[in-house]
């Protein structure tokens, strides 16, 4: 006989209510002897942690949708280095590709040394106290000169004059017609000038050594806005703590310098036989051969006017460089010179390179700071992604510590360790955000975050450990001070932090939340795998944070969203105590009933280690997925006799902020 749908659910209601109370399954009640619990489990794994579905331009699995796009930037620049006042003359061709599906009436461009001027924003946020960020206390005539904006739009048509208007670091050019959407390209002119600061928010600057100036020169063209699916034009004003958000493209740039500057930069030298001495070019040839490092330019040769091209008052410098976000240069009469070469997996030739005052010469100092980029660079080339550029130069000065595409600055005193984690760490973002373009002006943990993982890693590969610590991280203590209450969450914006909490938020927590997933919760296999799918999916494109997220979730296999919502969204505590250790009628060889408490907001893996007293030793792991629907858990152990001690997290491998409850003893 056939039944009804509404008749087949009344028969199974009755056929439930008529179970005697015996027969039904007993649930557990609330426990009365747990102590006071801040954990909600409702909250940490609740089911709604995207706030959007995936679409036609980022797909839900995290990966770029069919329909993705993003517009591009194409730079023809020159520049003139007149090294007695500092200052910088450019000129600038940029031709612009709105592949967007909107047609755009202006555009937004980015002037960043403007941060340097005594009425900027950036300027008034500078505590009297200082800060890294800003011109250092220096008062000159600071920012850009914009001479003069001129627009051609169509492949032929002349450059015309058109109104611009200036705001603090950024620059509005209103169009004569608007650029049509789906690839259609405008180019547009602009001659300027600016002298750079002595210290610039470590990010460019000047350093007086014995035999010259050394310029570091980073933001030093006006730069294309990201327009994208996420904001649209992307305007945050640079303040100095956020760094950097641009547009990929091709760069072809000249640098004219005093005849005895070397001037290195992004990318490949086009005219070396110009610019090096016919002994300096056999010296780069035997270097690009040579895995051991060769002098160029020794601390003798620095002084010796044989070592530069003789004729000329000044020299330029021409580099190119493709599918890049960005191009910078550094220039000096004092740079030692040596280099040699890097072995890519591809068998790509790229060489890596250091440039350096006789200041920081020495022992274990500058003269190994080569051999540093290489196996660094070489280690991530075949861990993560190849190293997409001709070369990787190292470049000493004033800068403490700062990256761009194919070459860095680091700080001229750096020696040792401190010199190898800086070359490391710099390089290290060729990865992030040079090839996987996020936005550091909002998402700075998105590059320093990561970068600064990747360096655990090739830090432990380097000379078998020469420079990895003496000594395991120790989470418990860690975790206490990450997660202390005056500290904001990983996903403020980089400019929403307090300056004393940068270094926590940006690199440190970030890094230290990716070893635990990848040494705790995925494993080494799943994990690299997945963060490898997120580097290839977004090679040379804009992710956000979602597209992190749902990568690793879906290339892992792995729900994630209550670690995500944990470690990056708020600022949870993690506080697991061993409440209690009860034996089935008290016998200890029928097993033993163990307690555990979720008294913080946060979840993770369970790690046990039990210890009985005929000395044994065992090791219990436990999914995240107790505290799903639970704030005590209660797991049988199959013991034999009693136990002497539990202790949870014995390694100190978890972000435990609360060591006191972690041990359970025998009385």
């Amino acid at each position: 006989m056939k039944l009804n749908l509404m008749a087949s659910l009344t028969l199974a209601f009755m056929a439930t209510a008529s179970l005697s109370q015996a027969q039904r399954p007993q649930l557990p009640g609330p426990d009365p002897n747990a102590p006071a619990s801040n954990y909600n489990y409702h909250e940490t794994f609740g089911p709604l942690f995207y706030t959007k579905n995936g679409n036609e331009f980022r797909a839900a699995s995290g990966e770029p949708g069919p329909h993705y796009w993003q517009n591009r930037a194409d730079y023809q620049l020159n520049a003139h280095l007149n090294d007695q006042t500092n200052e910088i003359t450019g000129s600038e061709v940029l031709t612009y590709t709105n592949n967007s599906p909107q047609k755009l009436g202006f555009l937004w461009m980015s002037l960043e040394q403007n941060l340097f001027k005594q009425e900027s924003r950036g300027t008034a946020i500078v505590p009297p106290t200082g800060s890294r960020n800003g011109g250092g206390g220096q008062v000159f005539d600071a920012g850009f000169k914009i001479k003069s904006v001129k627009a051609q739009l169509g492949a032929k048509g002349t450059f015309v004059p058109v109104k611009f208007l200036i705001n603090d670091t950024r620059m509005q050019v209103f169009l004569p017609s608007s650029l049509a959407a789906g690839g259609a390209q405008l180019k547009l002119q602009v001659e300027y000038s600016f002298t750079p600061p002595n210290y610039g928010s470590d990010r460019t600057g000047v350093l007086s050594t014995k035999n010259g100036k050394i310029f570091t020169i980073a933001q030093w063209y006006p730069r294309m806005c990201v327009y994208d699916d996420i904001t649209g034009w992307n305007v945050v004003p640079y303040t100095g703590p956020g760094e950097f958000y641009l547009e990929y493209g091709d760069f072809d740039y000249t640098i004219t310098a005093p005849a005895n500057h070397i001037v290195f930069g992004s990318g490949e030298l086009l005219n070396p036989q110009e610019v090096y001495t016919s002994e300096q070019q056999k010296r780069w040839a035997k270097a690009a051969q040579s895995e051991q490092t060769v002098m160029i330019r020794s601390a003798n040769e620095v002084i010796d006017a044989a070592s530069r091209p003789a004729g000329k008052k000044e020299l330029t410098w021409h580099f190119r460089v493709k599918n890049s976000r960005d191009a910078s240069w550094a220039s000096s009469a004092a740079f030692i010179v040596d280099a040699a070469k890097m072995d890519l997996p591809s068998g790509r030739k790229s060489m890596s390179i250091s440039a350096y005052p006789v200041e920081s010469d020495g022992v274990n100092a500058w003269g190994r700071s080569t051999e540093y980029t290489k196996k660094s660079i070489e280690y991530n080339s075949k861990k993560w992604f190849e190293f997409p550029y001709p070369n990787a130069t190292t470049v000493a000065g004033i800068v403490g510590g700062m990256e761009y595409p194919g070459i860095v600055f680091c700080g001229y005193r750096s020696r040792g360790a401190s010199l190898y984690s800086v070359n490391d760490h710099e390089f290290g973002h060729n990865w992030f955000p040079m090839v996987v373009g996020s936005n550091e002006r909002l998402y700075g943990w998105m590059d320093e975050g990561f970068n600064t993982f990747i360096n655990t890693l090739s830090t432990e590969n380097f000379n078998n450990g020469e420079y990895k610590p003496n000594r395991p991280v120790d989470m418990h203590r860690t975790g206490a001070f990450f997660t202390r209450p005056d500290m904001e969450s990983i996903m403020n914006a980089a400019a929403g932090i307090k300056e004393r909490n940068n270094g926590t938020l940006l690199y440190s927590k970030p890094s230290a939340g990716l070893v635990m997933l990848r040494e705790q919760i995925l494993g080494p296999e799943r994990f690299d795998f997945a963060f490898r799918t997120y580097i290839e999916r977004w090679a040379y494109k804009h992710p956000t944070p979602d597209d992190f997220f749902r990568t690793m979730e879906n290339a892992g296999g792995e729900s994630l969203q209550w670690f995500w919502r944990g470690w990056f969204m708020n600022n949870w505590r993690l506080d697991v105590g061993v409440r209690d250790v009860k034996y089935v009628d008290n016998d200890p060889s029928k097993g033993a009933l163990i307690t555990l408490d979720n008294l913080e907001k946060m979840a993770m893996p369970v790690i046990l280690e039990i210890k009985t007293k005929d000395g044994k030793t065992d090791r219990i792991n436990l999914p995240v997925e107790i505290w799903e629907r639970n704030a005590y858990w209660t797991f049988k152990y199959p013991s034999t006799s009693e136990i002497q001690s539990v202790t949870y997290d014995p390694d100190k491998v978890l972000p435990d902020y609360n060591p006191d409850n972690n041990v359970w003893t025998s009385k």
